[in-house]
């Protein structure tokens, strides 16, 4: 792999490790909104 290829394979890991953690965030606050609006 060239230099440019390695910097952009770590450039996509690292977005698609934001975009996990992202993911869970929405999820968590997802299961919390429809805990609290099924218990009213």
């Amino acid at each position: 792999m060239q230099v440019s290829e390695v910097k952009r394979l770590k450039e996509l890991e690292d977005e698609n490790r934001r975009l996990k953690k992202m993911f869970a965030e929405l999820s968590l606050q997802n299961e919390i909104i429809k805990e609290a609006l099924s218990k009213k």
